[in-house]
């Protein structure tokens, strides 16, 4: 490397330190509103990626755009192990499912003559991941994955570590660990979800839903919105916050990844595994739906 090569390099990095000190002044400032520069490099990566500038641009613009440090920060500190899966067995529950399969036993009914997936399987989810459709989550979709895709990024993740709830953080080497993992699929979620309002013509902000960026009554991720939802009650529009879509969706989910009605139990969990990769989670939705057939 030559003399101008080296003078280079160590003025661009000067720049970046000098970038990254504001931006962090300005978080600190802030709280959890985000300033543009936590989100610039991921704009410019959605852009090479082929994105339209200016529809990326107006997005982040908006005043609604923020990183979501509640959020992510409790996605970074989630345990499957700590969920009570009991509650959804409790009588209370298991009778308000009952009640769901009378309400909407067409659209239940439709989906299983298409997918083959007993409306007791479809409901048991629906219950589990969204109280039937009550629980969709807070979240705004996009911030979550965007604040997480911006991970990706040294100067990002610098900036969300500082402003991370310290009663909330785990070890710096763990947290660390898991956004090289987590941001790298977040990005291609992300790009999901563009893809997915773009073709549904929906504002991306108004999406809400759980700290990972789960949407909808069945919690699909925008990656299986896009590839897997269905338009349930033929509006022409797939939208899962609607019961007829969700239901539709769950079934074809289901089947994609291997349902027959002549499984046996074993398969059937291994299936339900496809939907959330928890054993309490599957054991749990095979339990509910033997009650509501019981």
């Amino acid at each position: 490397m030559g003399t101008d090569d080296r003078q280079n390099r160590r003025e661009q990095v000067r720049r970046g330190l000098r970038r990254w000190v504001l931006v962090l002044a300005g978080f600190v400032a802030m709280g959890a509103a985000a300033t543009p520069e936590y989100f610039e490099p991921l704009i410019q990566r959605l852009v090479d990626d082929g994105f339209d500038g200016g529809q990326v641009a107006a997005v982040f613009d908006r005043s609604e755009t923020e990183m979501a440090i509640e959020g992510v920060s409790l996605f970074f500190r989630h345990s499957e192990a700590r969920l009570d899966y009991d509650q959804f067995l409790r009588p209370g529950r298991v009778e308000k499912a009952r009640r769901y399969l009378e309400t909407h036993a067409a659209d239940l009914a439709a989906a299983h003559a298409r997918y083959k997936v007993a409306p007791e399987v479809i409901t048991a989810i629906l219950l589990v991941e969204t109280n039937l459709g009550g629980m969709s989550g807070r979240q705004k979709v996009f911030n979550v994955l965007a604040t997480m895709a911006a991970l990706e990024d040294q100067g990002s993740r610098e900036a969300f570590w500082a402003t991370m709830p310290t009663d909330r953080r785990i070890s710096r080497q763990k947290f660390d660990a898991k956004a090289d993992r987590k941001s790298r699929w977040a990005y291609l979620e992300l790009k999901a979800l563009l893809k997915y309002v773009r073709r549904e013509n929906l504002d991306p902000l108004d999406l809400k839903g759980s700290y990972a960026g789960a949407m909808g009554y069945c919690q699909f991720m925008p990656s299986n919105a896009l590839r897997l939802g269905v338009d349930g009650d033929g509006d022409g529009r797939v939208d899962l916050y609607t019961h007829a879509d969700a239901i539709a969706s769950v079934g074809n989910y289901l089947k994609h990844h291997g349902w027959r009605p002549d499984l046996d139990r074993k398969k059937r969990y291994r299936v339900i595994l496809r939907y959330n990769y928890s054993k309490p989670y599957a054991n749990t939705i095979l339990k509910v739906a033997d009650k509501l057939k019981g």
